[in-house]
């Protein structure tokens, strides 16, 4: 089952990047809980976990709002069998402004029956392997 995971997420990234939100959402388990760090960080947002298609369609909304444009690039993905870490860059552009942003992106998710049950973001790679259990190393972004 943990290659499927892995094929699910890139499935997932892929029609995220192409704005598709229904197919997104389909590697999704229907009360999926999203633990966001992006929102807080980046858009100023209070923490909070998203939780649901709904919940995750609220987030997205968020994102666009004020990011006309968002990109996510996976240089690796980890398989933990019922779980996977994946590491990347996010990269947007101001909704106003039109300024670019970039920055890293991990995450940590835990799958059931093939959709993802929990999604946690890192800004930081080295906790995002350490919150999955896995010894820090030194990265380098892609």
């Amino acid at each position: 089952m943990s290659q499927e995971n892995v094929d699910t997420f890139k499935r997932g990234i892929d029609a995220f990047n192409r704005g598709d939100i229904d197919a997104f959402l389909e590697g999704l388990d229907a009360e999926v809980e999203w633990h966001p760090v992006f929102q807080v960080v980046m858009l100023g947002g209070v923490a909070a976990v998203y939780r649901g298609h709904e919940g995750v369609r609220d987030e997205l909304r968020e994102w666009y709002e004020t990011l006309g444009e968002v990109q996510v690039a996976i240089s690796e993905t980890r398989d933990l069998g019922e779980r996977i870490v994946a590491i990347g860059r996010v990269r947007a552009r101001g909704q106003e402004s039109g300024a670019p942003v970039e920055f890293p992106g991990a995450w940590v998710v835990e799958y059931k029956n093939g959709k993802a049950v929990r999604v946690r973001e890192y800004l930081d790679p080295k906790e995002a392997l350490e919150a999955a259990g896995l010894p820090r190393r030194r990265f380098s972004p892609a």
